[in-house]
């Protein structure tokens, strides 16, 4: 394997890592707050049907991102409105969203276009292609630098930028405003917060609108910029994949991008390698190859990373006291 190839791979897996790094933002914004996000599976298959349908219908890939966020925000709101004003298992709702978000987006996308819940196939007007940035053609000869900034800088869809800009720009929200203090705060001790005449309820609800938002970029990366449709199962666990990512990260953002940029070059790795006769071993079985990431999934959270420790009030419903 050249070094061509290995920045191929590398460019492939930061491509197959971006859900994953919007989805993972995600949670940690609402998991931070104290609210604990089970659903992300099932916002990311409504965002990602959602951008589908409304590019399908309207040919604009800006009005189906829209639309995937403001979906994804609905959906967030009612697991806030469970979890926060209703005091419900944070746990059994993120489930139920899950569960219901799987079978609804199969249901609407048969009724609609009778396709077996898959939408029509979208035009390349409807979608976020890949940028071609300046001086790629004349970098392209130059040992190791053309390469690099052909694959890893360059060729990247705008919805992949961004995502990698809400990184710093998280860190900054978290850490380095008022804002942020006061998130954290509430994930670590709603009652202190409260006693200082904050509010908590509008605090952790602002948090699961942000991390609505985020959620829809990693579903309609998949359906608008990554595939050109929606298919039902699409989302293949990167909800799931994105938690495992934020607790191997101890809720951090700067460790959650390294985690999910590790499980997408696996991925990208594991679609190199099928069928490719490996020394001693032989063609390496599909499957084994598939089930790569799942198994550093379980390796990592088997407690190779250390003790990690959420915040003090995830999960737990705050209760003011009168």
């Amino acid at each position: 394997m050249g070094f061509e190839d290995l920045v191929s791979i590398l460019g492939s897996g930061i491509r197959l890592s971006v859900p994953l790094i919007c989805a993972c933002l995600a949670g940690l914004w609402s998991e931070r707050s104290g609210v604990v996000d089970i659903g992300l599976e099932g916002k990311i298959l409504v965002g990602a049907f959602a951008a589908a349908a409304v590019a399908t219908f309207t040919g604009s890939a800006w009005l189906g991102l829209g639309g995937a966020i403001l979906a994804t925000i609905a959906v967030s709101l009612v697991h806030g409105y469970a979890s926060i004003d209703q005091r419900a298992n944070q746990i059994v709702s993120g489930t139920a969203i899950n569960m219901v978000a799987d079978g609804i987006t199969a249901l609407i996308g048969n009724a609609i276009w009778s396709q077996g819940g898959r939408t029509p196939q979208l035009p390349d007007t409807a979608l976020f292609n890949a940028i071609k940035l300046p001086f790629v053609d004349a970098l392209a000869p130059a040992p190791f630098i053309g390469p690099i900034y052909k694959h890893l800088i360059s060729g990247h869809d705008l919805i992949t930028y961004f995502g990698f800009a809400c990184v710093p720009l998280t860190y900054w929200a978290l850490y380095r405003t008022r804002f942020g203090l006061r998130l954290r705060a509430v994930g670590e001790n709603p009652a202190a917060v409260d006693t200082a005449g904050l509010s908590v309820r509008g605090l952790r609800y602002r948090a699961v609108i942000i991390c609505g938002a985020l959620v829809g970029l990693s579903g309609a990366y998949l359906s608008i910029s990554q595939a050109a449709y929606f298919q039902p199962h699409m989302s293949a666990g990167k909800g799931f994949i994105a938690l495992a990512a934020l607790v191997f990260a101890k809720w951090r953002p700067w460790p959650a991008l390294a985690t999910c940029l590790l499980f997408g070059v696996l991925d990208a790795l594991a679609t190199r390698l099928q069928g490719v006769p490996l020394p001693l071993v032989g063609p390496v079985p599909v499957q084994a190859i598939e089930a790569l990431p799942y198994l550093l999934t379980v390796v990592l959270l088997a407690g190779f990373i250390g003790k990690a420790i959420p915040p003090r009030a995830s999960g737990i419903p705050y209760v003011k006291e009168r």
